[in-house]
């Protein structure tokens, strides 16, 4: 703990990365496994309907009803949960930073910006539940999904609202996610934001800059998160704090990891920093 604290308060500018595992702590489902992903939504386990098949453009295709059950109530769960404390500690250590933080995130749930994290500041690699997209592909426009007012039979995970309609063509809407096997996800949101974040990480390394690397929930089976911190690792020299239940191992002793939840490991880290 004590390194873990070191490393984030010596640290220049703050890289926050985040996976599924970070929005445990404020009552969201990670989805780990099929088991896991049935507990949340046992109607799916009657018809052995597996988390990569229901999250894809095919189901889409095939029964958009049953998709947007998924995805609508989905939307609807991330719209009314609240971020932990552990949101907050992540933004007081942030705004600390003297060249400033980055949020680099494989969830689209939009807890950050809930949470008060500035939406220029992040990347979501994964695009956002928030915003939607054409299912044909009419053309590349996304937009918000604010008046989409999804309804759902949880006992069924259908949809019994109407469908969301692209303003377009007319046609089916989807959400802005990355799904599996998804060669019709619009990027260029994601893509923009992954500029905007190049563009700040040069800038570091034309200072000499000292970077931290908090990653917190992201776990190896969709690696996203993990590769690009060590990323930052290779290119940068970042330093890695990485706080995760079940696979907490790092590349060296430079780094730290701890087998804990996200709340617990972020409030027992700011104790330390608060004694320096």
């Amino acid at each position: 703990m004590k390194q873990a604290a070191e490393i984030v308060s010596s640290a220049d500018a703050l890289f926050i990365c985040a996976g599924a595992g970070m929005g445990v702590d404020s009552g969201l489902p990670d989805f780990r496994g099929n088991e896991g992903f049935w507990k949340a939504y046992p109607a799916l386990k009657s018809v052995n309907l597996r988390f990569a098949e229901v999250a894809s453009p095919f189901t889409f295709a095939e029964d958009p009803v049953l998709a947007w059950g998924f995805y609508g109530h989905r939307l609807q769960l991330y719209r009314n949960t609240q971020p932990h404390q552990g949101f907050a500690i992540l933004k007081k250590w942030a705004k600390a930073k003297s060249l400033e933080w980055r949020v680099f995130t494989s969830n689209v749930d939009g807890q950050f910006q809930k949470a008060g994290f500035d939406e220029s500041n992040i990347y979501e690699c994964h695009g956002s539940i928030h915003h939607l997209q054409c299912m044909d592909g009419c053309s590349n426009h996304i937009w918000d999904a604010e008046s989409f007012k999804p309804i759902v039979n949880e006992s069924t995970c259908r949809l019994i609202s109407a469908l969301p309609k692209c303003p377009q063509c007319d046609g089916l809407a989807r959400p802005n996610v990355m799904m599996f096997g998804d060669g019709g996800w619009q990027s260029h949101r994601s893509q923009s934001q992954e500029d905007r974040l190049e563009n700040w990480l040069s800038r570091l390394a034309d200072q000499s800059a000292r970077l931290a690397v908090v990653e917190v929930g992201a776990g190896t089976s969709i690696p996203s998160v993990r590769t690009f911190s060590h990323s930052l690792i290779r290119r940068y020299g970042a330093r890695l704090v990485r706080i995760n239940l079940r696979e907490p191992q790092v590349p060296n002793l430079d780094h730290v990891g701890l087998e804990m939840a996200a709340l617990s490991a972020l409030k027992e880290i700011d104790s330390y920093i608060n004694r320096f």
